[in-house]
């Protein structure tokens, strides 16, 4: 009975041993490689949750970092300087792109993270921190880019004509004009007469030739006075002009020659203004004041009244002038302009001669006052 037991107990142990030996590890053997055992997949973690990003208070704009530049690649690498920023990820933090071992990184020193769409980029330019918003500094402004640009692209000579007449056209042009503001028949009490009053004047804005005209006359006696100036004209700035030149009177005899030198202009209030002094060829001093306003009733109705004054530093008995004020003209006219030159006008003058002067004329038997009712032309072109 024992025995029976004893083999039954042996049994198990004699099947067991060959199973042990087949599961035996047989990978340090020459010659034998057997593969690892598969570990089972790991669980993937779950992602984690971005944190909302809190805007920071605006705060003054600091300086923008230094740019380091990326080592230059050994090899030539036709990728190198335009590869994007290593982008750290809302979604996978901890996930970074590793370097190949021995190679630069293309990135470094490259911060994209203030441009838009990157991250941090918009909550950047909302801070103020790039573009206009930087604060205000003493830098000395860039120098402008350099003139004549285009001559590096086409003949210098070409460009040099093409501006200079640019010029003429914008600015730099000479233009003229010539204007009657006086040509008109006066009728008097007893003997009717003519007038004229104009100038002409050709140049730029700044230097011109002037040539001015006056003098009236007598139905029946010809030209009473008549003369001309031949002036320089030169702008004091956008409203007045310095004049200098000569003055030659052909009426009354004997006839003389000036120098002249004077000032024309717009006074406030529109007042046109004008003043000269001539000395003659004889010594004689004389000067002249004359001014006008244009009063504009609608669009194409104007009444101009005008003023003139002529004064002598000493008698002239050849030209019958007296000293101080030797004859003064007040007129009211009043002109309709069926166009902005020609405009036609009605109106009276009154003249007189005063002083020394009109002791010349009552000793000729001239009369010392005269009114004169008016009628004419002011044209300009």
């Amino acid at each position: 009975m024992r025995g029976i037991l004893l083999l039954a107990g042996v049994a198990p142990l004699l099947f067991a041993i060959p199973a042990m030996a087949q599961q035996a590890d047989h990978s340090n053997m020459p010659g034998m490689q057997m593969p690892a055992p598969k570990k089972p997949a790991a669980k993937p973690k779950p992602r984690p949750q971005a944190k909302p990003v809190r805007r920071a208070q605006p705060k003054p704009a600091p300086s923008p970092p230094a740019v380091t530049p990326a080592a230059p690649a050994p090899t030539a690498d036709p990728h190198a300087g335009h590869g994007m920023p290593v982008t750290r990820g809302r979604d996978m933090p901890d996930m970074q792109t590793p370097a190949a071992p021995g190679a630069p990184d293309p990135h470094a020193g490259h911060d994209m993270s203030a441009m838009p769409g990157m991250p941090g980029g918009d909550a950047a330019t909302q801070h103020g921190t790039v573009g206009t918003a930087l604060p205000a500094g003493n830098a000395p402004a860039p120098p402008p880019p350099s003139d004549h640009y285009a001559d590096r692209v086409f003949p210098p000579d070409e460009m040099a004509r093409a501006r200079s007449a640019l010029t003429r056209e914008h600015g730099g042009t000479s233009t003229y004009q010539v204007m009657l503001n006086l040509a008109e028949y006066q009728v008097r009490d007893g003997r009717d007469g003519y007038r004229w009053d104009g100038e002409a004047w050709f140049g730029g804005d700044i230097n011109r030739l002037t040539l001015k005209s006056e003098g009236e006359g007598s139905l029946g006696n010809g030209v009473d006075g008549a003369e001309v100036q031949a002036l320089y004209s030169r702008a004091l700035d956008a409203y007045w002009n310095l004049q200098a030149g000569v003055r030659h009177d052909f009426q009354p005899k004997p006839s003389r020659t000036y120098a002249t030198i004077g000032i024309e202009g717009l006074a406030p209030y529109w007042f046109e203004v004008e003043g000269a002094l001539f000395l003659s060829d004889k010594g004689d001093v004389l000067a002249r004041a004359e001014g006008y306003y244009d009063q504009r009733i609608t669009q194409r109705l104007i009444l101009q009244p005008r003023v003139e004054l002529n004064f002598a530093a000493q008698d002239v008995p050849e030209n019958r002038i007296g000293s101080g004020l030797s004859n003064a003209e007040l007129g009211l006219r009043l002109r309709y302009e069926i166009r902005r030159e020609f405009a036609p006008y009605v109106g009276i003058s009154h003249e007189w001669k005063v002083g020394d002067t009109a002791r010349y004329a009552r000793a000729d038997g001239e009369r010392t006052r005269a009114t004169s009712f008016v009628f004419g032309i002011r044209t300009w072109f």
